[in-house]
């Protein structure tokens, strides 16, 4: 969390949310409902580089436990990352399925 924007903005396949403490509660609800997630990032590219700004786009599987049953995804992501004060911080997440 210390490196998602205040201001960020995540699009997930089950909704979109604004903010730090909205994000807070769709990741933590994504993290207590798969259990045991293996998450992998294949085919990144970063199509835009600066010294402020790094865009990068990819595709991930995931695969965990989900109500006791083992399962499995697929999607493409994007993510826009900015510098504020020296640090990177995560402006945008976009993940589908």
């Amino acid at each position: 969390m210390p490196f998602i924007a205040e201001d960020a903005n995540y699009w997930f396949s089950d909704g979109s949310y604004r903010g730090i403490e909205e994000i807070r509660s769709a990741i933590e609800k994504t993290f207590s409902t798969i259990l045991d997630e293996v998450y992998e990032v294949r085919d990144l590219e970063w199509p835009v580089l600066t010294t402020g700004v790094a865009v990068c786009r990819y595709r991930f599987a995931w695969t965990g436990v989900v109500d006791g049953e083992p399962r499995s995804g697929q999607g493409r992501g994007t993510n826009v990352i900015v510098r504020r004060d020296s640090v990177w911080m995560m402006l945008h997440e976009h993940l589908s399925s």
